[in-house]
């Protein structure tokens, strides 16, 4: 990953953290998984949530493992396999809501649009950015307990690596007329939405909506431009 790659507190400037947010998407990666090899129709309203994490956490364990390409850091293929199979399970819409705070409701329909789709984009590189590296991880995962008509859960997971402690991983999901989608993921105790909110209400400070989305635009274009050269090599 490069210097473009957000950082978990402060997802513009700061770098003295970079090494935890390229963990944090790697595990963010291990445990969201790949779903390719399941026809759509698997994907239910019947499928609980913990169902679907463990299912797609496992799933992308033996990708990591067996694709070249992925294992090769193409990152072409990681976008592909990332656009098409991945994040079908994420709800970007609440989760760039929640990010954003009390300044989405200030935001007219289009630049809501804008800013969900740019922070989608910003989720595809940093997250394809970490996919490759997720293989001689385990996932153990920890009783769980909602009531079938809880509309809004969390599946609570830790990552065990060859070397250092477990990490704590746990997932919030909301219920769909399209099934389960995840909405926030916390590492060790610290929620992605969080992570964001404080940078983002700084920008909007400064530049208004339209500030944060110009701030996001600009931060994918450097990121695409990293992304290319990286395949031109």
């Amino acid at each position: 990953m490069t210097n473009d790659t957000p950082a978990l507190h402060n997802p513009f400037q700061s770098e003295r953290i970079m090494k935890s947010i390229k963990q944090f998407w790697t595990l963010f990666a291990l445990c969201l998984g790949l779903v390719a090899a399941l026809p759509a129709s698997a994907q239910t309203q019947a499928e609980t949530p913990d169902a679907l994490i463990k299912r797609i956490s496992h799933q992308v364990l033996d990708a990591a493992r067996t694709d070249p390409q992925i294992q090769a850091g193409n990152h072409r293929r990681v976008m592909e396999v990332v656009e098409e199979h991945i994040f079908p399970h994420v709800d970007f819409q609440r989760m760039t809501a929640l990010a954003v705070g009390r300044f989405w409701r200030e935001a007219t329909p289009e630049q809501q649009k804008r800013l969900t789709e740019e922070f989608r984009t910003l989720l595809v590189y940093t997250y394809s950015g970490a996919i490759s590296q997720a293989r001689d991880q385990r996932i153990e995962f920890r009783p769980f307990r909602a009531d079938p008509a809880d509309n809004e859960v969390e599946v609570r997971s830790q990552i065990v690596q060859p070397r250092g402690e477990p990490v704590q991983l746990n997932y919030r999901l909301q219920r769909t007329q399209a099934g389960w989608k995840i909405y926030d993921v916390s590492v060790l105790g610290a929620w992605l939405v969080e992570s964001y909110k404080n940078t983002f209400a700084s920008e909007i400070g400064k530049g208004g909506i339209d500030g944060l989305i110009n701030t996001l635009a600009e931060r994918n274009k450097r990121l695409a431009a990293s992304a290319a050269r990286g395949s031109r090599s």
